[in-house]
């Protein structure tokens, strides 16, 4: 049935559409061939056609949709170039203006706080996403350079702030701000907590925060409030709006790494203080080419129990070089293969499938929960498999450090695209695991390491082994 008409109905009366209301619309339209585009579009008034590029809410992607419910600050987490910026002026837009020109919004006294004063100025206020350029012609607010202050039609005023500094948040108060890039200020803590006692006016004052993450303390206590919302995109989202030769450029060099995974995919890399591994040993393992190995094994550390709750069943296959003295082998880390398994069937076609291919010598496999029945899962997949069992006697601490050891002397590698494993890893202290749930993709690791690296080396403590 052709809607076009009603919808073109719909579109004049656009003040009182609901949000969904207005992505129906625009998604109803993008899918219809261009001959009813054009149709439709022609026969808008002139107002309405030069405002529908500024009807943000029906082009937004979801992460920069502000959440519904109760808030008062909003995280925007996003790769470079992921539409974060557009995001922040669009919710500053949303605040202050009304449903006309010169009708009053939510928002009168609006803080925008960047790095530096310039940079705030250069990219959230002339930006090419920064609101002036997101604002249409009949709201578009004036800039006042000396008092670096927007003044919108209605009134409203956005002041431009420097996280450098923040004695200058000391005084003035708002109803709305808009912070970008929190994690990069010098003093992060002291601006955002002067921000807090400045944020007091209106009934709901509140603020959003666009940045790439990284691991600062401020960022990671205000992820961990009640009173917080989160959104988030990989660059990679955002690849309609992006030159495609950036994006095959930064995928190519970045992709699979600690720096890529916090710049492209927005991820919040975090590592516990005394860990045995830290990200930056751990981004300097990085291995982009792989030698002939000696043997190939495919580690195990099953669930303890079978069913949709349970822990994933870490499956990690390492390759080892161990020509000459033992001072002289080298490890690399090739596949994390863990699943999440409801069923043993599950993780044992999954471990059998990695063996095979990457022509692995042997499954090993802990047995301290599963016992026998480790084994048994195993051959009913494959019959013939060479599998050996190991038992710990020692807690996960004690295993692993040994194995941290050769990390430390540069004789383990890591190929790309290992960051669930690497985020268990920086989370392993000589006190223990400080996370919740099992490290099992960890576990199977240093089962991997020992059997290939430690055990046959005599001048090394052994755990006991089993088969």
């Amino acid at each position: 049935m052709r809607k076009d008409a009603n919808a073109e109905s719909l579109f004049r009366e656009r003040s009182t559409l609901t949000q969904p209301d207005l992505r129906s619309l625009i998604t109803w339209l993008a899918s219809e061939p261009p001959e009813v585009q054009s149709e439709f579009l022609d026969r808008l008034e002139e107002g309405a056609l030069l405002a529908l590029p500024y009807l943000f809410e029906a082009w937004a992607l979801e992460h920069q949709i502000p959440p519904e419910g109760r808030w008062r600050s909003w995280v925007i987490l996003g790769g470079r170039g992921a539409g974060k910026t557009r995001a922040g002026s669009e919710w500053v837009r949303s605040q202050v203006e009304g449903a006309r020109p010169r009708q009053k919004g939510k928002a009168r006294r609006v803080a925008l706080i960047g790095e530096t004063y310039d940079q705030a100025r250069e990219v959230m206020v002339f930006g090419d996403s920064g609101i002036l350029a997101a604002s249409p012609p009949d709201r578009r607010p004036t800039w006042s350079a000396t008092r670096r202050t927007l003044v919108w039609p209605n009134g409203a005023e956005a002041t431009v702030f420097s996280g450098h500094d923040p004695e200058a948040l000391r005084g003035p108060q708002f109803d709305a701000a808009w912070v970008d890039e929190l994690a990069k200020w010098r003093d992060p803590q002291a601006a955002w907590d002067m921000l807090q006692f400045g944020l007091r006016l209106g009934d709901d004052p509140r603020a959003v925060v666009t940045t790439t993450p990284r691991n600062v303390a401020v960022l990671k206590a205000l992820l961990a409030r009640d009173s917080t919302v989160t959104t988030h995109a990989p660059t990679e989202a955002n690849a309609a709006n992006l030159a495609s030769s950036f994006l095959e450029e930064v995928k190519a060099r970045y992709a699979g790494t600690r720096l890529g995974r916090q710049e492209l995919d927005g991820v919040l890399l975090d590592e516990e203080e005394g860990a045995l591994w830290s990200l930056a040993k751990l981004e300097a393992s990085r291995a982009d080419r792989l030698p002939e190995f000696d043997r190939i094994v495919v580690a195990v550390d099953p669930p303890v129990t079978g069913h949709k709750g349970s822990d994933e069943c870490g499956i990690i296959v390492v390759g080892a070089v161990t020509q000459g003295p033992p001072q002289d082998w080298r490890a690399y880390v090739l596949e994390d293969a863990s699943v999440s398994a409801a069923s043993p069937t599950v993780w044992a076609e999954a471990a059998i499938a990695a063996l095979a291919r990457w022509r692995g010598d042997k499954v090993v496999a802990e047995v301290n929960q599963g016992g026998d029945l480790v084994e048994t899962v195993l051959r009913q997949i494959d019959p013939l498999v060479a599998y050996k069992s190991v038992r710990a006697s020692k807690g996960k601490a004690a295993r692993a450090e040994p194995v941290a050891a050769l990390y430390d002397q540069g004789r383990v590698r890591h190929v790309r695209g290992l960051g669930d494993l690497e985020d268990q890893m920086v989370r392993m202290t000589a006190q223990g695991y400080q996370a919740p749930g099992s490290p099992d993709r960890l576990d199977a690791l240093v089962w991997a390491i020992h059997e290939l690296m430690i055990l046959p080396n005599p001048a090394r403590p052994r755990i006991r082994t089993v088969g």
